[in-house]
């Protein structure tokens, strides 16, 4: 996929929600979630001051945005690095505060369409589903070794998948006539593993699990969990944050994380409530924004999206 056809999620509404830090003498963005640096362009190009620093562990989305990128020289600085690695690379670069800080969560398009990256259930792949294909464990490493136990775990907890044992055990029993190695067998056990009746609703039998084993392998939620603290801990005074989360998991972490910082911390029934106990955010959305219809419309995969926004107001 190349630039021209990405199409960038909320794209104007993370514009408006990040714009008011953008603009100021010296900002610093961090695009935590680079992809094929759709974002990221759109930043640079709207505020002329500003300087990105793009992270992704994808050396191919890397490659990518960098060619996006390159009419903007050294404004944008792109590293290999998993999002909860911000402290470390702030600090090797030399960047005390952000302005504003973007995470787009989930698969890129660019992953979504390379079928050998095998994220996708719509046709047959190896089964890899690795956001960075130079390290890690596979999905099918994961679906051939583990235990029926663990992986219906893992469709439970990641995938909310209600015919989770049922499809552990055909996994497993499968798997022993020949491993699994392609996105196709996969798909089609886990179709045949539900009943008929619930197939009927829903969307593609197999989305939950296959959303599930790509959390697993790249460990995405225990990830969020270390970064949303971090790029918390990095925004400046009135800096803003931005997140694009993707499904009930992710969103319940990102609510979660700007609930703890945007709520005072006062014990109740105190009269006055002094500075140490004031919010040190405020929030920029209220709950979690869609897209509206004309962008889904547009572009298919924003249909699921859910963008929370908030704001630096105090120190500590």
């Amino acid at each position: 996929m190349t630039s021209a056809t990405h199409i960038p999620v909320m794209l104007e509404r993370c514009v408006e929600l990040l714009g008011p830090a953008l603009g100021r003498p010296g900002a610093v963005v961090l695009d935590a979630t680079l992809g094929l640096g759709g974002h990221s362009e759109a930043f640079l190009q709207r505020f002329p001051e500003a300087r990105l620093i793009g992270l992704d562990r994808d050396p191919q989305a890397l490659d990518a945005a960098g060619k996006r990128l390159a009419p903007f020289g050294d404004r944008a600085t792109l590293v290999h690095a998993v999002y909860d690695e911000i402290p470390e690379v702030l600090d090797r670069l030399g960047v005390r505060a952000l302005s504003g800080t973007l995470f787009d969560l989930g698969v890129s398009s660019l992953q979504l369409d390379m079928r050998e990256r095998g994220f996708a259930y719509s046709y047959d792949a190896p089964l890899d589903m690795r956001m960075d294909s130079s390290r890690g464990i596979t999905a099918a490493e994961i679906v051939n070794t583990y235990p029926a136990p663990d992986i219906a775990r893992i469709l439970r907890d990641y995938g909310e998948e209600r015919f989770a044992r049922r499809i552990a055990d055909n996994i497993v029993a499968e798997r022993e006539r020949e491993p699994f190695t392609t996105t196709a067998r996969l798909s089609e056990l886990v179709r045949d593993s539900i009943p008929a009746a619930t197939r009927r609703t829903g969307g593609h039998p197999a989305k939950r699990t296959f959303q599930a084993l790509r959390i697993a392998v790249n460990d995405e939620l225990p990830v969020l969990e270390r970064a949303l603290p971090a790029a918390i801990k990095a925004t400046g005074r009135e800096g803003r944050i931005a997140v694009l989360s993707y499904h009930s998991l992710e969103d319940r972490l990102v609510k979660r994380a700007f609930a703890a910082v945007s709520e005072s911390t006062a014990p109740p029934g105190l009269p006055v409530v002094p500075e140490q106990y004031q919010p040190r955010f405020r929030l920029l959305t209220r709950g979690a924004e869609p897209p509206t219809d004309a962008e889904i419309a547009e572009n298919p995969r924003a249909a699921s999206a859910k963008l929370r926004g908030a704001e630096r107001v105090r120190e500590g």
